[in-house]
C-alpha cells in the first residue's frame, strides 16, 4: 500500500473546494452544505482503465496458442478476480491445462497492450478533476503493475492512497481493501463512496459498509451490491449526489 501527496494537479480542470461553513454539524450531515462522504474509493481496471477489453483478448489468444478454446463466458468469470483465485478457477475448468506457460504469454500479451497505452473509461477524465475530496485506489492488481497502469494512464497524482493485492491478506470479495483503505483516511465506510465495475469489488465494498456506485465494464450486472447502478462514471456520480 502506497501514500502520496494528495495532488490531481496535472489533471485537466480546476478543482474546486467545498464551502467552508464553520457549521459545527457538518460530520452529522445536519449542515446543507456538508459533505455527503469523508473519501472516494475508485477500483481501477475496467472502472478508470480500459484494460478488461485488453485482458479479455489477450487471455482468449494465450488460451488457443496453448490449445484450449475458451469463450467470452469463461473469460468474464476471471472478471476482477485476483491472479491466485483467477488461476484456481482456470485448473478447474481446464485440469490438463498448463497454467505456467499459459499465463506466460497472458501476461507477454497483456503487458505489451498496457505499454502500448491505455485510454480511461468515459468520464474519469472530468470526474477525477472535479472532486474535491480525498481519493484513492482499491484494485486487486499487484503494488508494481496498479502504479505502472497508473502511470501509464496519467492519473496516478490524483490518489493520495492506493491500496493493492499485496496490501491485504485476503482480496476482494473479502471488505478487507476497503476496510483498509476507509482507515488510511481515519474515517468510516459509511462515509466512503466506492466505484467499481465488477461484482467481486462491488460485494467487497458493500461488505465493508461503503455505498457502492457499480458500473459495469465487459460483464453486465443487475447491480445485486450496489446502491447505484450506472452506464457511465459520470451518471454513477450524479447518482450518488456528488455532481
Amino acid at each position: 500500500m502506497t501514500s502520496r501527496t494528495f495532488d490531481r494537479s496535472g489533471l485537466p480542470g480546476t478543482v474546486q473546494a467545498l464551502p467552508t461553513t464553520g457549521c459545527i454539524f457538518d460530520r452529522l450531515w445536519l449542515c446543507p452544505e456538508a459533505p455527503m462522504y469523508d473519501a472516494i474509493l475508485f477500483d481501477l481496471d475496467g472502472t478508470l482503465i480500459d484494460t478488461e477489453s485488453i485482458a479479455l483478448t489477450t487471455g482468449m489468444a494465450a488460451f488457443a496458442a496453448h490449445g484450449h478454446q475458451v469463450d467470452a463466458a469463461f473469460m468474464h468469470a476471471l472478471v476482477g478476480k485476483d491472479e491466485p483465485t483467477a488461476s484456481r478457477i482456470i485448473c478447474a475448468a481446464l485440469p490438463g491445462a498448463d497454467l505456467t506457460a499459459i499465463n506466460r504469454h497472458w501476461r507477454k500479451g497483456f503487458n505489451e497492450g498496457v505499454e502500448a497505452g491505455l485510454d480511461l473509461k468515459p468520464g474519469a477524465r472530468d470526474l477525477l478533476p472535479a472532486l474535491s475530496h480525498p481519493l484513492a485506489i482499491v484494485t486487486s492488481t499487484g503494488r508494481e503493475g496498479a502504479h505502472r497502469k497508473l502511470g501509464i494512464a496519467g492519473i496516478a497524482r490524483a490518489f493520495a492512497h492506493v491500496v493493492t493485492l499485496d496490501d491485504v491478506r485476503a482480496p476482494k470479495p473479502d471488505p478487507e481493501p476497503y476496510l483498509l483503505a476507509a482507515s488510511l483516511f481515519r474515517v468510516s465506510p459509511a462515509r466512503c463512496l466506492v466505484f467499481e465495475d465488477s461484482e467481486t469489488g462491488a460485494e467487497a465494498a458493500h461488505r465493508a459498509g461503503c455505498v457502492v456506485v457499480q458500473v459495469p465494464d465487459v460483464v453486465p450486472s443487475e447491480g445485486r451490491w450496489a446502491h447505484h447502478l450506472a452506464p457511465d462514471l459520470l451518471t454513477g456520480a450524479r447518482m450518488a449526489g456528488l455532481l
